[in-house]
């Protein structure tokens, strides 16, 4: 399409081709790097786009990047051997080095995990090692034809340097037998042949060939005819030579014509690969991001014109200004205004290059994300179009190419056509009036064809088509009114103002023509409009002022809440370290004192234990008592104080208050209600309102029974029943085993019904204890088959 082409020629795409091609490893790549051509669909350019980030990270992880040394473009070379030809030995020695190069490129990028896109590119890529080994093995470096690569070829080598030898003897002999008649003691070349320079005068004394003279006569240059003969043959053996290098050569060309197909697709896959890689250092280079492709919306934060970007690190040029954009639905129109050179011409283009460089595959020189809607065509009226070989004048020239850009936007489809147009000065160039009309219909027009229009303008009544019309919307470049010159900002949302007479002022025009120029702008109205139009800036500037200091204020309250946050974590680590260390003290202590308990209680059940045993026994518990007793604390309740129930509590483990519904028979357990929530609390696990701390149940009676048969009278009591139920065989081992130790009497163990698995193993291992006398089920109120009363001796 003609306007396409003109539309990249106006936004320089071809220059940014040549800069990319600069980043490329190979001559394959930069040639494909110049023209650049667009994907022509979406899945494609986010293929493109995937392609350049994976090749992007693996050119970062490999230790000096990775390398196209050795690739070089051999389809003239196969294109030769194909038609039966000679390719020289030289270029079938590059040819080996580029299936070298593929090989190692290939065994670097292979990896469906890490890189299935690039790796899509290697299927069906064949490296020809075989092919490879046959030209090194034929050639040696420097491009000479090896003599393993022909027996007769070693042969005819082999005589010719006998030959040559022989003949540099006999030239030796003639220099010391003829040197009173020589001029040199050298021997030279003429025309291929050894000559010796012989004075003028003796030339009749020295038989030979005469093959060429000095300047100045004296002196000869003569053949000696002794070693004519051997220069005749060493010319013979030269031409059979070349000869059999040719047949060698020619059979390698063979090689080559046979893989012909297969080198023409490994050079397009490296081709393929080095234009990545271009793709991908260029986008470093720049500081580019990988754009999002395919919203609904544009948003580009702090956009670069990468020309201009180039230029300032390249060339040296002043700092580039980026501009910010976000567009969304239902906008369809944007109209940039402000001062002449102000960056309205080079925000248009910044645009149009990022869509472009988006569906090639290039990351775009922005912050953040890039998002941008899928372009099938990208169109531009920039410039001036003034042809005096055409008799065009600037207006007529901007109608051409707007006539050329809407035939080209009904030929892509429906409306809205997913397109870009880009319109600079838009109706400028003919009668003010006539072409503030003409630029209003044509903008209407576009937004019921395009995706999405963006033209600059001086007029004021496209400005005010945002207000009729949802889809329009006004964008400015900032003027300093200060210091007179712009800023290059793009500002939303507030039309811009042509400063022209600051301009004129600033360039050192007559204040009597300024000063009739604002006059003639009072009369008019212009100037309450221009005075809007300023009161809108200052107060977009406060705004954004505003706006930067709340920013400031969030992060830093945003950076006070995480460092908060990371104390308590710290904070809630240690104490669950603390806890820890607490809880394995504690689980050891327990653990060495039921050894040593289980130990005096062997001693005591000894038959042969006397009194002193015992003794000895009663006081080693009361050390272990005294030694795991808590530590004493200073208590703030009050000596008797019980919970009872509907008292109000607090509950140590929430810090909140809640009811007491019942208390347990031994007054160790409460029933409490928080909020919504019953619990079951220990006693220790509560305190007064006040702080007071419930004081501890009286403890039972303790009674010595003597070592005779208990009666079979006894009461089931919350202090001699132990619920084993859900619990695993040793685990209600070693709660009966705690509960015996502490009560006097028969003991209940509830364990259930079930499979009957629990009672079974409690019922074998109580057997084997000396001192249980007897097991029974329990009262069948008492819960029968699946309760055990154990009866101690």
């Amino acid at each position: 399409m003609e306007i396409q082409a003109e539309t990249l020629a106006l936004l320089e795409w071809e220059r940014l081709g040549e800069q990319v091609a600069g980043f490329a490893g190979s001559c394959l790549g930069a040639n494909l790097c110049r023209p650049l051509q667009l994907a022509p669909t979406l899945e494609e350019a986010q293929r493109r786009q995937t392609e350049t980030a994976e090749l992007l990270v693996l050119d970062g992880l490999t230790e000096g990047g990775l390398s196209f040394q050795g690739v070089s473009d051999h389809s003239i070379t196969v294109q030769l051997c194909s038609k039966g030809g000679c390719a020289g030995a030289d270029e079938l020695l590059q040819l080996a080095d580029t299936l070298a190069a593929a090989r190692r490129l290939r065994r670097q990028i292979d990896d469906d995990e890490l890189r299935p896109v690039t790796t899509a590119l290697l299927e069906g890529l064949r490296t020809l090692p075989e092919l490879e080994q046959q030209l090194r093995f034929a050639i040696e470096e420097g491009g000479r034809v090896a003599d393993r690569a022909s027996p007769p070829l070693a042969g005819l080598r082999r005589q010719l340097q006998s030959q040559r030898q022989e003949r540099q003897s006999r030239l030796q002999e003639l220099m010391r037998r003829w040197a009173n008649q020589l001029q040199d003691s050298v021997i030279a070349q003429r025309h291929g042949r050894p000559v010796l320079a012989v004075k003028a005068g003796a030339a009749g004394s020295l038989q030979g060939q005469v093959h060429d003279s000095s300047a100045s006569g004296n002196t000869l240059f003569i053949e000696p005819q002794a070693v004519v003969g051997l220069g005749n043959r060493i010319a013979e053996l030269e031409a059979q030579e070349q000869k059999e290098e040719r047949r060698v050569l020619l059979q390698l060309s063979a090689a080559v014509a046979a893989e012909g197909d297969s080198l023409m697709a490994m050079q397009d896959c490296l081709a393929q690969l080095d234009l990545g890689l271009a793709r991908a250092r260029y986008g470093a280079w720049v500081g580019a991001v990988k754009p999002k492709l395919g919203t609904e919306y544009w948003q580009l934060k702090d956009l670069r014109h990468p020309l201009l970007v180039w230029q300032e690190r390249q060339e040296a040029g002043t700092a580039v200004v980026p501009v910010s954009l976000q567009i969304e639905p239902p906008l369809r129109v944007v109209a940039i205004t402000g001062p002449n050179t102000g960056g309205k011409t080079v925000t248009l283009k910044s645009l149009g290059l990022a869509t472009l460089m988006a569906r090639t595959g290039l990351f775009l020189p922005c912050s953040g994300t890039p998002q941008l809607p899928w372009c099938e065509a990208v169109l531009a009226d920039i410039g001036d179009e003034q042809s005096l070989q055409q008799n065009l004048s600037t207006f007529s020239g901007h109608v051409r190419r707007i006539a050329r850009i809407l035939k080209a936007l009904s030929s892509l489809g429906a409306a809205p056509v997913p397109a870009l147009v880009l319109l600079d000065e838009v109706g400028a160039g003919t009668d003010p009036s006539e072409g503030a009309a003409l630029a209003t219909a044509l903008l209407r027009h576009l937004a019921d064809q395009v995706q999405l229009s963006v033209a600059t303008t001086h007029f004021g009544e496209l400005k005010a088509l945002k207000y009729d019309d949802s889809r329009f919307e006004n964008a400015s470049v900032e003027f300093d009114e200060v210091s007179l010159r712009p800023t290059y900002r793009l500002l939303w949302g507030i039309p811009g103002r042509s400063n022209a007479l600051a301009v004129a002022r600033r360039l050192g025009l007559s204040e009597a023509v300024l000063g009739g120029a604002e006059q003639l702008m009072d009369e008019q109205g212009t100037s309450s409009v221009n005075t809007v139009i300023s009161g809108l800036e200052e107060q977009r500037q406060r705004q954004q002022e505003a706006a930067e200091e709340a920013a400031a204020l969030l992060m830093r309250a945003e950076l006070l809440h995480e460092e908060l946050q990371q104390r308590w974590q710290q904070e809630q680590q240690q104490k669950q370290a603390r806890q820890g260390e607490a809880q394995q003290q504690l689980v050891g202590s327990i653990r060495e004192g039921r050894k040593e308990v289980r130990q005096l209680i062997r001693r005591l059940r000894n038959p042969k234990a006397d009194g002193e045993a015992a003794r000895q026994v009663g006081q080693r518990l009361r050390s272990l008592e005294q030694e795991h007793a808590p530590e004493s604390r200073p208590q703030r309740h009050h000596r008797g104080w019980s919970p009872a129930a509907g008292d109000r509590v607090r509950l140590l483990s929430l810090g909140k208050a809640a009811e007491v519904l019942s208390c347990s028979d031994d007054g160790q357990e409460l029933q409490v209600r928080c909020g919504v929530m019953r619990l079951t609390v220990p006693l220790t696990g509560i305190e007064g309102l006040q702080g007071e701390k419930p004081a501890p149940p009286e403890p039972a009676p303790v009674r010595i029974q003597g070592r005779g048969r208990r009666s079979d009278s006894a009461v089931r009591t919350s202090r001699n029943t132990v619920d084993v139920r859900g619990l695993r065989v040793h685990e209600a081992e070693a709660a009966v085993e705690e509960q015996l130790r502490s009560v006097h009497g028969p003991l209940w163990v509830i364990h259930g019904v079930g499979t009957g698995r629990l009672k079974r193993g409690l019922r074998e291992w109580l057997s084997g204890l000396d001192y249980i006398e007897r097991l029974v089920d329990a009262e069948q109120g008492d819960g029968g088959a699946g309760c055990t009363v154990v009866w101690p001796r």
